[in-house]
């Protein structure tokens, strides 16, 4: 899968980075058994542009080494947003950012010409959606497209398929 549209980027775009770490943690896991080079994907996104606001929404799991992987998120220019794992009766788990990746994207896209999702997740369709025609920004989503939502990538304005470099996006193990 390529680009589907090949986009002039502006050096005067301010953009947004709306990180949903779960979807790209298990994609990469899933399909090429590594962990994700989240260095690599804030850079690919800027491109020289003017970046906002980069945000990464996690998981807490109460793992020894998380607290290592949020402060690294931070070093490198993330916000971090967190939030527990949910619990259900009879041990059903749940843990997503779906609303509160949505409601900071709706938020913030009056102070932004591009948001750049960087997650697979079709949940996000309608919100796309939204912030190309009734918010009025470019939208660009950056996934794997082995495990990426087809509507998602036909719904986006230009998506990058990290797929076609993984080694760009993947630590080296």
């Amino acid at each position: 899968m390529s680009n589907k549209k090949k986009v002039n980027l502006y050096q005067g775009q301010r953009i947004g980075l709306f990180v949903d770490v779960q979807n790209l943690y298990y994609s990469a896991r899933n399909i090429y058994k590594k962990k994700v080079n989240f260095r690599s994907i804030l850079n690919q996104a800027a491109k020289g542009r003017s970046l906002i606001r980069a945000i990464a929404y996690v998981i807490k799991a109460d793992v020894k080494e998380e607290a290592n992987f949020f402060d690294a998120l931070r070093s490198i220019g993330f916000e971090v947003k967190a939030k527990d794992l949910q619990i259900f009766y009879g041990g059903a788990k749940k843990g997503d950012w779906d609303i509160g990746i949505s409601m900071d994207m709706i938020e913030l896209a009056s102070k932004l010409d591009v948001v750049v999702l960087v997650s697979g997740d079709g949940d996000f369709v309608p919100l796309i959606k939204h912030v190309k025609s009734a918010l009025g920004c470019f939208v660009e989503i950056m996934a794997f497209g082995k495990s990426c939502s087809q509507k998602l990538i036909e719904e986006s304005d230009n998506f990058i398929d990290m797929d076609e470099k993984p080694d760009k996006y993947l630590i080296k193990s």
